[in-house]
């Protein structure tokens, strides 16, 4: 994929990526989801989940850990959520103690993607002596480092590629130079991060459901049942109807989300209702996929079912739904 150019969407030039606006990326993604699954749409993402690396990252990280990235030559991970934090970032209770020109990590970070597999993590951690409010900060930890024990979950509804995991340091001795950005500001790198790949994501899973949408429109078309097709019982015909537009909907939504913040607008709120539309379209389609494909539909020899347990992620990954609403909703009575 970086020798195809699929790493790096929207990173600048400068830095080896493509530079693409983001409704362009958006687009990108989305059909690369549709003819893929989410397995190389997230990838081709991942750049965009280490932005914070290549946007505050001294100069020497980026060449270090972001350009192989972008070259496909390294694998980094990030690691926000712990075993009692999850959307609550505020909590997170994992500790940096400076000490000299050095850090002191200890903690544990769960449900973390490349577990056993990435080559480097940017981990958030608390840094009581930063003076900042919740002194969250941002570091680039290299994952062989001595006092790190890395744990493979026994396995994911969807998407077990991502060979998820927990993460546990102990007494981890982190140059002051793997510090990215400043003390305290790392919660607000990845807030505009998150706004980012969350509308991006929106163009991810509408595009695995467009693809099942597709193939289900076919199948009824042709399959007979009491002597007639499938699409002629109004009990099949007009759910794929409504999921046509429901999809069609979320991506006009996601396009609009794109394109005002490629021109600078806030969006959190907007690309928070993004993800939940398109997740929530998602899903009503693939199930009916399942469901209008029968026996079939339900076991793996027919890519529906993966698809749904794929997507199905997107209700809980980089925001659950709830939370999702819960943060527009502040946002549009705070205005009032």
């Amino acid at each position: 994929m970086g020798e195809a150019g699929w790493l790096g969407l929207r990173t600048p030039t400068a830095l080896g990526g493509r530079g693409l606006p983001l409704p362009r990326a958006g687009a990108l993604l989305f059909h690369l989801a549709r003819h893929t699954g989410t397995s190389f749409a997230k990838l081709s993402l991942q750049p965009e989940f280490s932005s914070v690396l290549a946007e505050h990252g001294s100069p020497e990280l980026v060449e270090e850990w972001f350009r192989p990235l972008l070259r496909g030559e390294r694998l980094v991970g990030n690691q926000v959520t712990e075993p009692a934090a999850g959307s609550d970032a505020g909590a997170l209770a994992t500790v940096a103690r400076r000490v000299g020109d050095h850090y002191v990590l200890d903690g544990e970070k769960s449900e973390a993607a490349f577990a056993r597999d990435a080559d480097a993590a940017i981990v958030y951690a608390r840094v009581p002596e930063s003076g900042a409010k919740s002194g969250i900060t941002a570091f680039l930890v290299p994952q062989d480092l001595p006092g790190i024990t890395r744990v493979v979950s026994s396995g994911d509804l969807g998407e077990r590629w991502m060979r998820r995991g927990s993460i546990r340091y102990a007494g981890v001795e982190l140059p002051a130079r793997y510090r990215i950005g400043a003390e305290g500001e790392g919660f607000r790198y990845v807030k505009s991060e998150l706004t980012r790949e969350r509308a991006l994501l929106s163009a991810i899973y509408l595009g695995v459901a467009r693809a099942s949408w597709g193939e289900t429109v076919d199948h009824v078309g042709h399959r007979m049942a009491f002597g007639r097709p499938l699409s002629a019982q109004e009990a099949v015909a007009f759910p794929l109807l409504e999921d046509g537009a429901r999809l069609d909907a979320a991506w006009l939504y996601t396009e609009r989300v794109l394109a005002a913040l490629e021109a600078g607008g806030d969006g959190e709120a907007t690309a928070a209702i993004a993800k939940w539309l398109s997740t929530d379209a998602a899903l009503r389609t693939l199930d009916h996929a399942v469901q209008f494909h029968g026996g079939r539909g339900y076991s793996s020899d027919l890519p529906h079912e993966q698809r749904y347990r794929d997507v199905r992620s997107g209700s809980i990954a980089h925001g659950p739904s709830e939370v999702l609403l819960a943060l527009a909703a502040r946002r549009m009575w705070s205005g009032r």
